[in-house]
């Protein structure tokens, strides 16, 4: 028995101290320095920009604190044209890239848009280091992600300001104002409780606007002949058109010519 015991206790040592010495070999000399390391440990492929990447573990890990921004950072803050974009200029005082872009998923674009992402990157932003949550909360955020669970979803809608980055994409032509929230979620843009004013309506032009072609000699040669509204006016879309299809003509059917 006493032997038995002294070999779980031999062999018990040896595993601590090889797991000991490839922890340091690993934080002295790199992935590399372990055979076999990398394969072990890889918790999927490299997306197909980062494949180069993918026996250089250090080159986006930091020993003992994973990936910072700064790995992101080296690469991509020559983004120049990125950063002159009014949709995506954020990005040049963000200091938190993992929220948002995750990797070792094989093919897929290593993006996934995380509002309570940007939200805590806006308070750290906003109140320095100490308000930022730390990896406990990243970790908390990522599997909540993973299961398909809402994180702070009332808090993003509170907090973040969606025409600052959506306000090019405004098919409202800021009508209504630059509060999204007020009517729109941020899982998605789809308003379920929305209900079209009744087709008898003639208020279209409160919320649609008449594309280009509409104010000039096209409106008069064109399309008032083709309608055979020869007297309307642009802002009067309702004598032209059905509200289930702007190509869809009041007395001529579906009708496409631009």
């Amino acid at each position: 028995m006493k032997k038995l015991s002294f070999v779980y206790t031999v062999l018990i040592t040896v595993a601590v101290v090889g797991g000991m010495t490839a922890i340091v070999a690993l934080y002295r000399s790199g992935s590399a320095s372990v055979p076999g390391w990398r394969s072990s440990f890889q918790p999927g492929p490299l997306s197909e920009k980062h494949a180069f990447l993918g026996d250089r573990c250090e080159t986006c890990h930091t020993p003992t604190r994973g990936v910072e921004a700064t790995a992101c950072i080296t690469c991509h803050a020559t983004a120049a044209a990125d950063l002159a974009k009014q949709s995506t200029a954020f990005h040049a005082n963000i200091q938190d890239c993992r929220g948002c872009h995750v990797e070792h998923e094989g093919a897929a674009r290593p993006t996934r848009m995380d509002h309570a992402a940007l939200l805590r990157i806006g308070s750290h932003l906003a109140v320095g280091a100490s308000g930022h949550p730390g990896v406990s909360r990243q970790m908390f955020d990522d599997l909540a992600g993973f299961l398909g669970i809402p994180v702070s979803r009332s808090a993003e809608k509170d907090a973040l300001s969606c025409a600052s980055c959506h306000s090019n994409q405004d098919p409202h032509k800021q009508l209504f104002g630059r509060e999204c929230a007020g009517c729109h979620e941020t899982a998605t843009w789809t308003i379920a409780s929305f209900l079209h004013p009744s087709p008898t309506s003639k208020d279209c032009a409160q919320c649609h606007q008449a594309p280009p072609s509409h104010y000039m000699e096209h409106f008069r040669m064109v399309s008032m002949t083709v309608a055979g509204q020869m007297h309307a006016q642009v802002n009067q879309c309702y004598l032209c058109h059905k509200t289930n299809s702007w190509n869809d003509i009041k007395g001529v059917g579906w009708y496409k010519h631009h």
